[in-house]
């Protein structure tokens, strides 16, 4: 077997691309994507795609170049999503959220040699490259996203975004990727402890992580997608690609404000979305007018710090169903998915909303360790009613530190570290039956 080389029967690189190539075939009257007045079927979607990878190897985009984006979920930053890397370069979604320093120190160390920028977003653009110039940089080719249903006509610089996709070759098929482990994307981490820091996607892993969240969240064939969580967060957990690969439908929001989000589901009859936890009280507090009536069920995936189960259980009264998970930028987004299990819809409403507060389904002192080495596995796992938090919902680790240094690690807590992962997984499985209402947070403390 060790002689058998790849070719064309044996072997093709893992790559989202294929999902929108597909998509334009199985779906191509399919409605794809949504946007106020404006919508595209799978076919023109692609098209579209097409033209504009076009138009950026017409500037001279290569590959592994940096195409980065500033913009917030509008048809534009979607396809990107596709035309970018069809063009053999790597697309840098940019967080919207911060500030000219930030965005500026991004397209240096990228080395950014396009610069998408929404009309919205110009003036904040324009501080990010003034930094430039005064680092003496060589600067991007700037480009405009105008609104794409009611165009401003707010420029920076002589180039459009539609105008490109005018100018385009909807035919021209992409660069092909030959290997699977090029980069796809670029994205930063939000750089709230000190200046971002970059993280490569490869295509095998946006095409891996895309199948098992779509696989893992059971999202089915012509599902509508609300873009309520930002396609710069991790590429949109890699549904920006997954949607196309389900043949779903985007339902692009520019602001998401409780008033847009329940317009979207109810006119057009969203079936999963995607949130930060912040998300829910936004919908939760939304006044009698902006509502509507939710028919029927709408599954969210949510990340982040685990909400608290009575926030759980009120969204779930409206019509939510969610499931929680847990990742990181340098894990392509949601790597641990509270997997539910049917049993536990016998359980009261309160204990269900404390087991979807949870994150994965891995047991937590086996599998740290598995993973980790022996010094830095827990002695302690410790569940508390809530973490200490700052005003903004941050973890306050310096609390967080005295509380742990408080807690007791007895000789026979050292014996239950040695003890069989089975016998660990019987106890904390008594554990969760005794003390379900205790569980809504949970905090691994480790030597302190």
């Amino acid at each position: 077997m060790n002689r058998l080389a790849k070719c064309p029967a044996n072997y093709v690189p893992l790559t989202p691309l294929t999902f929108i190539k597909r998509a334009s075939m199985v779906y191509s009257n399919r409605t794809s994507l949504i946007y106020a007045g404006v919508s595209f079927n799978w076919r023109q979607t692609y098209e579209r795609c097409c033209s504009l990878a076009y138009a950026l190897r017409s500037l001279n985009v290569v590959k592994n170049d940096v195409v980065s984006v500033l913009a917030p979920n509008v048809p534009a930053l979607y396809e990107m999503h596709f035309a970018v890397p069809m063009a053999g370069a790597v697309l840098n979604a940019i967080n919207t959220r911060l500030d000219a320093k930030n965005i500026a120190t991004i397209l240096l160390h990228s080395e950014a040699k396009v610069f998408f920028v929404d009309y919205q977003y110009v003036a904040l653009a324009s501080e990010a490259l003034r930094l430039l110039v005064a680092r003496e940089h060589v600067m991007p080719l700037v480009i405009v996203i105008d609104d794409i249903d009611k165009p401003t006509g707010v420029r920076l610089g002589n180039l459009e975004y539609e105008q490109l996709i005018f100018h385009g070759n909807p035919q021209y098929p992409g660069e092909d990727v030959e290997d699977e482990w090029d980069a796809i994307a670029l994205n930063y981490t939000s750089g709230t402890t000190s200046d971002p820091k970059g993280v490569v996607y490869s295509h095998r892993g946006a095409f891996l992580s895309t199948m098992s969240l779509i696989q893992g969240w059971e999202m089915g064939t012509e599902a509508v997608y609300l873009w309520s969580l930002p396609m710069f967060h991790c590429n949109g957990w890699t549904f920006t690609w997954g949607v196309a690969a389900r043949g779903g439908t985007n339902v692009c929001i520019r602001n998401t404000t409780a008033d847009e989000m329940y317009k979207s589901i109810s006119k057009h009859k969203v079936t999963h979305m995607c949130c930060a936890p912040i998300v829910f009280n936004i919908l939760l507090e939304a006044k009698p007018e902006e509502r509507c009536e939710i028919k029927s069920k709408i599954n969210i995936l949510t990340g982040g710090a685990p909400p608290p189960a009575p926030l759980l259980e009120k969204m779930e009264n409206l019509g939510f169903h969610i499931t929680h998970a847990y990742g990181l930028t340098e894990a392509t987004g949601p790597a641990l998915v509270c997997e539910w299990q049917t049993k536990w819809n016998q359980l009261p409403k309160d204990q269900q909303a404390g087991l979807k507060a949870r994150q994965g389904v891995a047991d937590i002192m086996a599998y740290c360790r598995k993973r980790m080495s022996k010094f830095m596995v827990p002695k302690k796992v410790e569940f508390v009613k809530e973490l200490p938090k700052t005003g903004t919902g941050k973890v306050q680790k310096v609390q967080l530190r005295q509380i742990a240094q408080t807690l007791q690690i007895t000789e026979n807590t050292s014996a239950n570290i040695k003890r069989s992962e089975k016998e660990t997984h019987l106890d904390q499985a008594r554990y969760h039956q005794d003390e379900l209402h205790d569980q809504e947070k949970l905090h691994a403390m480790s030597r302190l």
